[in-house]
């Protein structure tokens, strides 16, 4: 009989059409490795094990050691260091990995640039409505800071974009949920559109300004409200700009070298 004590019986295996079957090897490595990076709250840029050290720790074949590392590469957990001293390097995945994720299942499953479009309008507002409600002061702090940001830099747009992205991103963390903001950034990466063709006057970047500023003096009050129709509107005037000046592009189906080039 078992000890009562110990620790559960641990099946690894993957679900599928037909059921249920093994992992790879490579695979249970990877996740093992970013549970150990995870557990150890390694910080970015911290060098992992030597290949010679890690084949000894865990046992494995040196093929199977780099395609896992290989494969955390492609997914940004770490990176390669290549040359003397070289070898994995911790690293954090950024929302263009997640997004190159979704737009692999978009183009497969031929959904449009629109359907990012509607996601965005359906979440954001909720999002909003839901920081207005429980934004805590270092969070409102961080709006605002994005908020001069943009203003002080609007003649950069590479730097506006950065910064839409993370005032949308700020949104979704004050409303507490970690899930819809790292989804939230992913999809702005997405329909943001520049690797379609997307421009970004001056116009459009003042106005998002200033859409901003309405969203941000809505939460500010705790207006759950204002805030979600605030958000509303800006998501919808992107949307219509997207309609009125790349019109083929709204409905085109999406693809993965769009998204990720």
């Amino acid at each position: 009989m078992a000890d009562e004590t110990s620790p559960p019986t641990v099946v690894h295996r993957s679900r599928g059409r037909d059921g249920y079957r093994p992992r790879k090897t490579a695979t249970l490595l990877a996740q093992r490795i970013v549970a150990e990076i995870a557990d150890r709250a390694l910080p970015v840029g911290t060098p992992l094990r030597p290949e010679r050290e890690m084949l000894e720790q865990y046992g494995v074949a040196r093929g199977t050691l780099r395609e896992a590392l290989r494969f955390l590469e492609i997914q940004g957990v770490i990176t390669i260091k290549t040359g003397p001293g070289g070898g994995p390097i911790v690293a954090r995945p950024e929302p263009r990995h997640l997004a190159s994720s979704i737009a692999i299942m978009l183009q497969l499953t031929h959904s449009s640039f629109r359907s990012v479009l509607e996601a965005r309008a359906v979440l954001e507002p909720v999002l909003a409505r839901t920081a207005a409600e429980h934004i805590s002061d270092e969070s409102l702090k961080g709006l605002h800071e994005s908020l001069d940001a943009m203003r002080n830099h609007i003649d950069d747009v590479d730097f506006f974009l950065a910064e839409n992205e993370r005032f949308h991103a700020l949104v979704a963390e004050a409303a507490g949920n970690q899930v819809f903001a790292l989804l939230i950034t992913s999809l702005n990466w997405i329909s943001d559109g520049v690797p379609l063709g997307v421009e970004h006057p001056i116009e459009l970047r003042e106005a998002v300004c200033k859409e901003h500023a309405r969203i941000y003096q809505a939460i500010a009050r705790r207006a759950p409200d204002r805030a979600a129709s605030a958000m509303a509107a800006h998501i919808g005037g992107f949307a219509t700009y997207l309609e009125r000046n790349f019109p083929r592009l709204v409905d085109a189906p999406l693809r993965w070298d769009q998204v990720d080039p």
